[in-house]
């Protein structure tokens, strides 16, 4: 498997450290992300890391920027640790810990609202559906199923929040905020971009459910899609063969651990702050197993860019 990697520490001055990666500062131009095999759940980090999460998550990103740029351009400069190397000589000793999880990246000042678009009534949408049959505070129509699809998909987005959920806004705020015309680039940018990966992941038997983008500008004001990009971190992935609206859907992502933890608060094991509860082996296992199985069907690819690391029989 892929060297487990639970925190990075580079030669570089580190900007930020969040749930899942590590963001360096290259130059005034250029930022280093590394992603981690760190995973949270129910907003707490877990102490076990997940094999092959940081590198999934990186690649798939990288596989998705490539193949909607003509939807919308994007911050990735490479995902190749030979060339991050080549353009970073500082990090010629770090390799190892590149190789796979790390992103060269052009350097954006954030939009400070994550762009979410939902196609399917599921999580957070749903709760609030349940009580006022609305999303946002917006109506929905009624008689809407868990799970239901919702079309057209509605952008939903919501403000960052640096602990705990972020908080679903309306359209008309991120409006007063940004501006109308920037406010309704973003809408259509990420209902295009979700359109273009639904109907992509469609044929390769999965449902894209919802997602979130995020977005910064460059010194020149061009509009970019930052981060990542329809990954099961930042998404809903649900196997097609198996959905069926009434009720809640599996899923690619970590589910297992989820559920796992939801079982303990549940039984009142565990009360869903920190530190968190240990996980057992197999909960680890077939949440990775769930990261490798999206990667495989949505990249079409049976290995990680890692050498040595074969996908097939993980």
């Amino acid at each position: 498997m892929t060297a487990l990697l639970v925190a990075s520490d580079l030669p570089l001055p580190l900007l930020r450290r969040g749930k899942v990666r590590e963001v360096y500062v290259v130059d005034v131009e250029a930022l280093l992300m590394v992603a981690s095999d760190r995973v949270s759940a129910f907003d707490v980090v877990l102490r076990e890391p997940v094999p092959h999460k940081g590198a999934v998550l990186t690649q798939l990103s990288a596989f998705w920027f490539a193949r909607l740029v003509g939807v919308m351009p994007h911050h990735c400069l490479t995902a190749d640790a030979d060339e991050i190397v080549r353009r970073v000589p500082a990090l010629a000793d770090h390799r190892a810990s590149l190789e796979g999880r790390a992103m060269l990246v052009r350097r954006t000042t954030p939009v400070p609202f994550e762009c979410v678009v939902r196609g399917y009534l599921s999580g957070s949408a749903w709760a609030e559906y349940r009580v006022s049959g609305t999303l946002a505070g917006e109506p929905l129509p009624t008689d809407l199923k868990e799970s239901a699809r919702l079309d057209p998909p509605i952008f939903s987005p919501a403000i960052k929040a640096e602990t705990g959920h972020d908080q679903n806004v309306t359209f008309a705020h991120v409006a007063r905020a940004l501006g109308r015309e920037p406010a309704e680039r973003l809408r259509e940018a990420s209902l295009a971009l979700y359109e273009a990966g639904h109907r992509y992941a469609a044929e390769r038997g999965i449902i894209i459910a919802d997602t979130k983008f995020e977005f910064g500008t460059t010194a020149d004001g061009t509009l970019l899609v930052i981060d990542e990009i329809l990954t099961p971190d930042s998404s809903r992935f649900w196997p097609a063969d198996r959905y069926a609206p009434g009720r809640s859907q599996p899923s690619f992502d970590k589910q297992p651990l989820r559920d796992y933890l939801a079982e303990l608060k549940r039984q009142g094991k565990w009360d869903g702050n920190a530190p968190p509860p240990p996980l057992p082996p197999d909960v680890v296992s077939a949440t990775s197993t769930r990261y490798l199985d999206a990667y495989r069907r949505l990249a079409l690819k049976d290995s990680l860019p890692v050498a040595g690391h074969p996908l097939a029989g993980t």
